[in-house]
C-alpha cells in the first residue's frame, strides 16, 4: 500500500485525500464529529473464502484506520447458520493477516450480540414498529408489490404489541417450525424503496450455529444485525459496497427508532474484474461441482487461490491502491492485477533455470566427464541477492521452441550453422540434429562450443543474437509444472447465449500439467517460494511438492500473452 501507515498531521488534516471516503472522514475530523475518532470494521460473512474483491475492502478499511490513527475491527457476520462454517472463519483470519493487517484483538461476531439484538427487536415491538407475520416467504414477496406498484399490507400488520411480543418470545422458545413466522419492521408498504416495505428482521432457523450451538432458533437478518452491530462497537464510518446504498435508509431507520449511536454508512463501487466472477455463490458452485480443485485452486480469484498461485500481499495491496475507490461501478482489467505481481516479483523473485518442453543438446567437443560450476545471478534487480552455482556438462536440456531447422528471418535462437550463447556459459554452434526415424521429431541437437567465450576469457564479449537458458541433463531434477491461465475465456463470463450460464465460458485450457526439468537449486524449495524461471515466467512452489516430486505453479507469464493475442 502506498504509505498506509502515514498518519494525519496535528491539524487533523492530510494534504491530499486519497479518495472521496477519506475526504469525508477528514471533514468529520475537522468538525470534531465523534470526537475526531476514526473506527472502521471489516465484516465478512463466514460462508465462503474471501476473494480479490474482499481484499480491496480489507485494504480500504484497515488502511483507512491506519492512515488516521484509528481502529479497525474484524467482525464476522454469522447470522445464517445454514451456510456458515468454522473453516471459513479460520480462512478469513488467515487471509487478513497474510495481507499484512491486524485487528489487535478486536475480533467480534454478530452472534456476540444476539442477546442485545433480541432486546432491540423487543423494543421495536413495544414501540409498535415491528410485528410478527404469518405469511409465507412467497406470500410476502407477492404482496411486496413492484417498484411502480405499492405493496399490500400484511393481514397480521395490526396485531397489538402485546400479541406480537408473545408470539416473538414463543418463536425464540422454539414453538414454531422454520418458515412459519417472521418478525417484520412496520414501516411503509408504499415506499419507493422496496427495502422499506416492512422488511423481515428475524426468521426461524432450527439449525445448530457454529458458535452458539442450539441456544438460538431465531436469527436476525443482515439488515437488522449489521447496523446495530456497528453501533454497539462504536463504528464511526461503516464502509460498504454500492449495492448497500438502497439499504441505507433501513440502516438509519433502525438506529433512529432504537435511539442508539449512529455510525455513518458510506458506499463505494465494488471490484469487478474481467475474466472473473466475484459471486461467492458461483465460486462455491465451481468448488462443489469440481470445476476447480478447491477454494485455493490457483485459478480461483480467492485470496487463498492467489496466494497458492504465487501472488504476494504487496502485489495485491498495490493493486487495490491503483484501482482506487470509486462512486460508480466499473470493470477493472485483470491485466492490472497481473502487472502488479510482475512488478513485485521482478524485484524479489529468485532467478532459476527450468526447461518446460525439453530437447537434448549435446556439445560434442566438451569433455565427457567434466562438470563446471557456473556462477549465476540470483536477481539482477537486487545485487544483495548474490549468486549461486549451476552445474554445466556436455549434455544439456534446452527448450524445444529455442531451435528451428528452417527458421524465419527474425528467429534469433538456435538453428543449423548458427551461434547462440548459453546463459552464464559458452557460445555454441549447431552442427547437426538427430531425428526419430518414425515420427521425424528431433531427439538430439549436436553442437560445438568455443572455450574462449566463457566470462572473463578473450572471446567472452563476442556478439551473438540469442541467449538460451538450459539445465544440465546429468543434474536436472524432473518436476511437475502446472501452467495456469485465466479461468474464463470471455472478458465478461456472464455474456452467454440465452439458456446458458457463466460456466459456458470456462476456459478448457486454464490448466495444463507438463513434465519439465529444473536446476538442482529449485528442487529443494518449500511451498510458496517464488521464482522467475528465466525467459519463461514467474512460478511458485506448490503445496503438493515433495522431495521426490517438486511441483511448480505458473503465477504469470513474463509478458501479457492475452493482450498480445487480442492486438
Amino acid at each position: 500500500m502506498s504509505d498506509s501507515k502515514t498518519v494525519m498531521e496535528n491539524t487533523g488534516e492530510s494534504k491530499t485525500p486519497a479518495n472521496f471516503i477519506h475526504a469525508m472522514i477528514e471533514e468529520d475530523i475537522r468538525n470534531g464529529k465523534n470526537g475526531g475518532r476514526v473506527h472502521t470494521r471489516f465484516p465478512p460473512e463466514p460462508n465462503g473464502y474471501l476473494h480479490i474483491g474482499h481484499a480491496k475492502s480489507i485494504c480500504l478499511n484497515f488502511g483507512t484506520a491506519l492512515k488516521y490513527n484509528g481502529k479497525c475491527n474484524l467482525r464476522f457476520d454469522d447470522t445464517n447458520p445454514v451456510k456458515e462454517d468454522v473453516e471459513y472463519v479460520d480462512s478469513i483470519r488467515y487471509d487478513v493477516h497474510w495481507l499484512g493487517f491486524d485487528w489487535e484483538g478486536r475480533e467480534f461476531y454478530a452472534s456476540d450480540y444476539f442477546p442485545k439484538l433480541y432486546e432491540f427487536a423487543e423494543k421495536l415491538i413495544l414501540k409498535g414498529k415491528a410485528y410478527v407475520c404469518d405469511l409465507t416467504a412467497e406470500q410476502i414477496a407477492e404482496q411486496k408489490g413492484t417498484p411502480t406498484r405499492p405493496g399490500q399490507e400484511s393481514p397480521y400488520r395490526n396485531r397489538t404489541p402485546e400479541e406480537n411480543l408473545d408470539l416473538f418470545r414463543r418463536m425464540k422458545a422454539g414453538e414454531f417450525p422454520d418458515g412459519s413466522r417472521v418478525l417484520r419492521a412496520k414501516i411503509d408498504m408504499a415506499s419507493p424503496n422496496m427495502h422499506m416495505r416492512d422488511p423481515i428482521l428475524y426468521r426461524i432457523i432450527h439449525t445448530e450455529h457454529h458458535r452458539t450451538g442450539n441456544q438460538w432458533c431465531i436469527y436476525p437478518m443482515y439488515d437488522f444485525a449489521h447496523g446495530q452491530s456497528d453501533s454497539i462497537e462504536g463504528i464511526t464510518h461503516s464502509i460498504c459496497t454500492l449495492e448497500f446504498e438502497v439499504h441505507r435508509p433501513l440502516y438509519d431507520w433502525c438506529i433512529r427508532e432504537l435511539e442508539i449511536f449512529a455510525p455513518q454508512q458510506i458506499e463505494f463501487a465494488r471490484l469487478n474484474m474481467t475474466y472473473t466472477v466475484m459471486s461467492k455463490r458461483k465460486l462455491l458452485e465451481l468448488v462443489k461441482n469440481n470445476f476447480v480443485s478447491g477454494w485455493d485452486d490457483p485459478r480461483m480469484p480467492t485470496i487463498s487461490g492467489l496466494r497458492r498461485r504465487g501472488y504476494t500481499p504487496e502485489s495485491i495491496r498495490n493493486f487495490s491502491d491503483l484501482v482506487g475507490v470509486a462512486k460508480r461501478e466499473n470493470v477493472i482489467d485483470v491485466g492490472l492485477l497481473e502487472f502488479c505481481v510482475r512488478e513485485d516479483l521482478n524485484k524479489k523473485a529468485q532467478r532459476v533455470m527450468g526447461v518446460l518442453n525439453p530437447v537434448k543438446l549435446i556439445i560434442d567437443n566438451y569433455p565427457e566427464e567434466l562438470t563446471e560450476e557456473m556462477p549465476a545471478v540470483n536477481n539482477p534487480e537486487n545485487p544483495e541477492a548474490g549468486t549461486r552455482k549451476v552445474p554445466f556438462t556436455r549434455e544439456l536440456y534446452i527448450e524445444r521452441e529455442d531451435f528451428m531447422e528452417d527458421p524465419p528471418s527474425k528467429f534469433f535462437r538456435l538453428a543449423p550453422g548458427r551461434e547462440v550463447r548459453l546463459k552464464y556459459a559458452y557460445i555454441i554452434k549447431c552442427e547437426s540434429v538427430v531425428k526419430d526415424p518414425v515420427s521425424g521429431e528431433i531427439t538430439e541437437i549436436h553442437c560445438t562450443y568455443d572455450p574462449e567465450t566463457l566470462s572473463g576469457r578473450p572471446e567472452s564479449n563476442r556478439k551473438v543474437k540469442g541467449t538460451l537458458h538450459w539445465v544440465s541433463a546429468a543434474h536436472a531434477v524432473e518436476a511437475e509444472i502446472r501452467l495456469y491461465d485465466r479461468l474464463f475465456m470471455s472478458e465478461d463470463p456472464e455474456d452467454v447465449p440465452e439458456g446458458e450460464d457463466y460456466k459456458k465460458n470456462l476456459n478448457p485450457d486454464s490448466l495444463k500439467v507438463i513434465r519439465g526439468y529444473v536446476e538442482p537449486f529449485a528442487a529443494g524449495t518449500k511451498p510458496l517460494d517464488k521464482f522467475q524461471f528465466e525467459r519463461l515466467g514467474y512460478f511458485c512452489t506448490d503445496s503438493d511438492t515433495t522431495a521426490a516430486k517438486p511441483v511448480f505453479n505458473r503465477t504469470v507469464a513474463l509478458k501479457d500473452s492475452w493482450a498480445k493475442a487480442k492486438s
